[in-house]
């Protein structure tokens, strides 16, 4: 099963970090995400610029009203998502309680939605089909 693990953490107290130990704590994500390869389990991520070069969209009567930032206002912000192939829950659990990242903020995993991801595999192959035309 694909999971989707989203990663927070607290900008503010990152940027009080020196930057030898905050270089030391991206090294060791990346040296963990190389674990995920390895097993098969690493299937993707992004790594999210600050909340605050964000916009946020809603509609509002009938418009698109467009608001700088994150929708809501929280200490800790995504800070990126990382994909991921579990056998199940569980699994998914153990696989990211060994995560370094954890350290910086929470992880929230959630089973990808596959009947809507196919619909969307499908609709992606049809429009690349169409412009091969």
């Amino acid at each position: 099963m694909k999971y989707v693990c989203l990663g927070f953490y607290d900008e503010a107290r990152f940027a009080q970090i020196p930057p030898e130990e905050a270089q030391k704590m991206i090294e060791d994500c990346f040296a963990y995400d190389d674990e995920l390869r390895r097993g098969g389990h690493f299937l993707g991520g992004e790594a999210l610029d600050s909340a605050r070069n964000a916009v946020t969209l809603r509609s509002k009567g009938g418009q698109v009203e467009v608001t700088d930032g994150p929708y809501v206002e929280t200490k800790e912000t995504l800070g990126g998502i990382l994909l991921l192939e579990a056998r199940d829950l569980n699994h998914a659990i153990a696989l990211m309680s060994r995560h370094p990242g954890v350290k910086m903020g929470p992880f929230e995993i959630r089973p990808a939605n596959e009947m809507v991801n196919t619909l969307i595999a499908q609709r992606s192959s049809a429009v690349a089909e169409e412009k091969r035309k």
